[in-house]
C-alpha cells in the first residue's frame, strides 16, 4: 500500500558477478522526519567581512548564487551572529550595544546580509547566535550567564530591534555555551522572549554539544518546553585535519539521549573544510549522512562565503569564496553545486523516508517527499580523501518504481585524476511507466545524483568575474563619508576591538570624519582577544612599505596607539601576532616593538605626544630596517627588524580605549 507519496522504489545494484542487492524506498513503514533545511553561516566570527566591500554587479551576483531560489546553492536558512565586540575566529562583529546605555541596530553588515537573502528568498528561516557579548554584560566577569535577566534582556533586544528597524523577523535564537550549561538562563530566556511578544521565536540549545542539554530535557519539563531544537556543532573531518579526541565535529552522529528527547536535532555548524573539490565532495556525504547517521534535518555550513583574508585561520573555508573586493573576483565552488543538489529539488517540510541509508559498498542515499506526489532521491558515492573504505567501485544501479513519472536527473562528477570535475550537470530525464517499471542508472565513486519529480532545477550562471589581484600597492582612506552605509570601513579587518566611522563634531578642523575605536572592556569571549585593539589590511605578502596615518589619543596619560606593518596573524593567534609595530602614548614618549604585546623592544625614547591633539605617524619598513616619524620629524632610523618578513598593515590601540584615526595611507616599494 502507498499511502502519502503513490511511489515505491526499489534499488538493485549490480556489480562484476551481477549479484543484486535490494534497497527498497516507499512510505509503507510510515515517514521520517520533517526536513528542516540546509543553511550557510555568517559569523563566527567576521567571515563575511569583505563581502560587503565588492561593487555592483558582482556582490549582487554572489548573493545570487547564495540565496537565490533555483539558481545556485539556493539555501534554505542563514544564521546570523550576533555581535559581541570580540574575536570569534576571523575578526570581531560590533555589538547593537557597545555599553549599557547604548542601542544602535546599524552597526556591521548582519542586519544588510538577512535583508538581501530575505530579498532573493522572503521563505529564508533566519537564525541568531552571539559567539561573545560586551563586557558590560558579566558585569566584571568572563562569562555572560551570572546575571541571566541581562544577558537575556541583550539578545531579546537584537531580535526586537531586527524587527523594528529592518522589518526582519528572526525564527530562532541559539544559546552558545562553550563552557558549561545553564538551564536557568534559557528558561528566562523564554519567558522574556513571550514577554516581549515574541512566542514566535524559537530557542536553539546548545549551540554547541548534545550533552548535557539532551540529559536535562529528559528530566526538565519546563526546560524541555522552552527548547524546540537541539544542535551540535558537527561536521565530517576532511582528510587535512586531525582532531583525535574533539568533542566539536565529532562526525556525523546522534547520541541515544538526543533521541528520547523527541527534540528536532540540527547540525548547526558543519563543513569547516577548505572548498576545494575535496571539501565539496565532503560536503556531499556530510548533507546524506547527517540525516542517515544521524536524524538531523537541518545542516548548516560554516561558513556561508569566504569573504576575508585567505591568510586568517580557516581560509577558503566557505560554500564559494569572495575575498578579493578590490579586483571584483569571486569563485563559485563546488559546494555551491553539491548543495543544489538538495536544496533545489527539495524545501522545508517536506519529509525524509524513513527507508534511507548506506549502499554497502560505500556511500548513501536519502529520499524526501512533499506528501503531494513529488519525490527527490540524492545519492553520494564519496570515496576519495573523505574517508577510507573498501575500494569496490560501484558500477550499475536498477530502479523499480511503481508509479507513472518522469524523473530529473542531474549529476556531479568528481574526478581527482585528471581534475576535470563536472558540477550539477542536468542528464536526459527517465520517463517511467507501470507497464514496465524500471530502468538502470550507472553510477562510479566520487558522484553526487538527484532523481527527482521537481522540474525548476536551474545551474545559473553570470558571466565571468575579473580576474583575481592583489591587494592594490597604493591605498588611501580619509574616511570623510557622512553618511556611510556600513559602519566598518572598506577593507579594514578588525581582530581585537571594533573600528567605526565616527563624526568628531567638536573638532572643526579637517579631522570632521574619522574612524574611531570604540570598545572600552574586554569583551566575554570563548575564543582569545588581545589585551590591546588592532585591525589588520592590505596583502599578507607585503614586505616593504610604508603606512601612515594621523592619530588621536582620548586617554589622557594612559592613552596609547600604533601603526604597523609586517604583521603575521590574526583570528583566534591574534595575541601572538608580530610584525613592525610604532606606538606613540599620551605620556609623551614612542616605541618600537616586534610583537603586539610589546615584549620585544627595538626602539624607544620621547614623542613629545599627549591625549587631545593630532599627530601624523610614519613607518617605513624596507628590508631588516624600519623608520619612524611623527608630523615629518624623524624619531629613529634604520632599527633592525627582527624575524618577521611580510604581512599586513595595521593600525591599533595600547588597550581597549577610544582613540581615533584618520588619512590611511600605504604605499608599498
Amino acid at each position: 500500500m502507498i499511502s502519502q507519496i503513490g511511489v515505491a522504489v526499489a534499488f538493485f545494484m549490480c556489480f562484476d558477478l551481477c549479484i543484486s542487492e535490494i534497497y527498497v524506498l516507499d512510505d509503507e513503514v510510515g515517514l521520517g522526519r520533517v526536513f528542516d533545511g540546509i543553511g550557510g553561516l555568517s559569523g563566527g566570527g567576521a567571515t563575511s567581512r569583505l563581502l560587503v566591500n565588492y561593487a555592483e554587479p558582482y556582490r549582487r551576483q554572489i548573493l545570487d548564487y547564495l540565496f537565490k531560489p533555483q539558481f545556485g546553492a539556493s539555501l534554505h536558512i542563514l544564521k546570523v551572529e550576533i555581535g559581541g565586540d570580540a574575536q570569534t575566529t576571523d575578526g570581531t562583529e560590533p555589538s547593537h550595544m557597545h555599553y549599557e546605555s547604548d542601542e544602535n541596530y546599524f552597526r556591521g553588515y548582519e542586519w544588510w546580509l538577512m535583508k538581501e537573502a530575505k530579498k532573493r528568498n522572503p521563505n529564508i528561516t533566519l537564525i541568531g547566535l552571539p559567539w561573545a557579548f560586551p563586557g558590560w554584560v558579566g558585569r566584571g566577569k568572563n562569562w555572560p550567564y551570572d546575571f541571566p535577566d541581562i544577558t537575556a534582556s541583550y539578545v531579546v533586544s537584537w531580535v526586537v530591534g531586527a524587527k523594528q528597524y529592518h522589518d526582519l523577523d528572526i525564527d530562532y535564537v541559539g544559546i552558545w555555551n562553550e563552557r558549561k550549561f545553564d538551564s536557568n538562563y534559557i528558561k528566562l530566556l523564554r519567558y522574556t522572549l513571550d514577554k516581549s511578544g515574541l512566542e514566535r521565536v524559537r530557542i536553539i540549545a546548545s549551540d554547541n554539544l548534545w550533552e548535557p542539554i539532551t540529559y536535562s530535557v529528559l528530566v526538565d519539563r519546563e526546560l524541555a518546553n522552552a527548547v524546540d531544537v537541539c544542535l551540535y556543532f558537527l561536521t565530517f573531518i576532511p582528510y587535512h585535519y586531525v582532531w583525535p579526541n574533539r568533542a566539536h565535529y565529532p562526525g556525523t552522529t546522534t547520541i541515544a539521549e538526543a533521541l528520547k528527547s523527541q527534540k528536532t536535532l540540527w547540525s548547526s555548524e558543519d563543513y569547516s573544510t577548505f572548498n576545494d573539490p575535496v571539501g565539496g565532495g565532503c560536503w556531499a556525504r556530510i548533507l546524506n549522512q547527517n540525516y542517515v547517521n544521524g536524524h538531523m534535518t537541518a545542516t548548516i555550513s560554516w561558513n556561508l562565503v569566504a569573504s576575508y583574508y585567505e591568510d586568517l585561520p580557516f581560509g577558503r573555508d566557505g560554500l564559494m569564496t569572495a575575498e578579493e573586493p578590490w579586483s571584483g573576483n569571486y569563485v563559485v565552488e563546488s559546494p555551491i553545486w553539491i548543495t543544489a543538489h538538495t536544496t533545489q529539488f527539495s524545501q522545508p517540510g517536506w519529509t525524509y523516508l524513513k527507508t534511507v541509508g548506506h549502499l554497502t559498498h560505500g556511500g548513501s542515499y536519502v529520499a524526501l517527499t512533499d506528501s503531494k506526489g513529488n519525490l527527490t532521491v540524492v545519492i553520494e558515492t564519496m570515496y576519495t580523501l573523505c574517508i577510507a573504505r573498501k575500494d569496490i567501485p560501484l558500477d550499475h544501479l536498477e530502479f523499480l518504481i511503481l508509479a507513472n513519472m518522469e524523473l530529473q536527473l542531474w549529476q556531479s562528477k568528481f574526478d581527482f585524476k585528471t581534475q576535470k570535475h563536472v558540477f550539477f550537470k542536468k542528464l536526459s530525464p527517465i520517463k517511467v511507466k507501470i507497464s514496465y517499471g524500471s530502468f538502470s542508472l550507472s553510477l562510479d565513486v566520487d558522484e553526487v545524483y538527484t532523481l527527482t519529480t521537481i522540474n525548476t532545477g536551474q545551474k545559473g550562471t553570470y558571466p565571468d568575474p575579473p580576474p583575481s589581484a592583489p591587494f592594490p600597492k597604493v591605498y588611501k582612506d580619509d574616511f570623510n563619508i557622512a553618511n556611510p552605509p556600513f559602519s566598518e570601513a572598506p577593507d579594514f579587518a578588525d581582530q581585537t576591538g571594533v573600528f567605526e566611522y565616527y563624526i568628531n563634531l567638536t573638532d572643526p578642523g579637517p579631522h570632521v570624519f574619522t574612524l574611531r575605536q570604540v570598545v572600552t572592556q574586554m569583551p566575554i569571549t570563548w575564543a582569545t582577544d588581545a589585551d590591546q585593539t588592532i585591525s589588520v589590511i592590505g596583502d599578507y605578502n607585503w614586505e616593504n612599505l610604508t603606512v601612515t596615518c594621523d592619530v588621536f589619543m582620548e586617554s589622557v596619560k594612559t592613552g596609547g596607539v600604533f601603526i604597523a606593518a609586517r604583521v603575521d596573524r590574526g583570528g583566534q593567534a591574534v595575541r601572538g601576532a608580530k610584525g613592525v609595530f610604532f606606538w606613540v602614548f599620551a605620556d609623551g614618549s614612542y616605541k618600537v616593538t616586534n610583537d603586539l604585546v610589546g615584549r620585544t623592544v627595538l626602539a624607544k625614547g620621547l614623542s613629545g605626544t599627549s591625549a587631545y591633539s593630532w599627530y601624523t605617524l610614519s613607518l617605513t619598513v624596507q628590508g631588516q630596517y624600519a623608520t619612524g616619524m611623527v608630523n615629518g620629524e624623524q624619531l629613529w632610523k634604520n632599527d633592525v627588524v627582527l624575524g618577521q618578513h611580510n604581512g599586513w598593515a595595521a593600525i591599533g590601540t595600547n588597550s581597549f580605549e577610544l582613540a581615533q584615526f584618520d588619512n590611511f595611507v600605504m604605499e608599498v616599494k
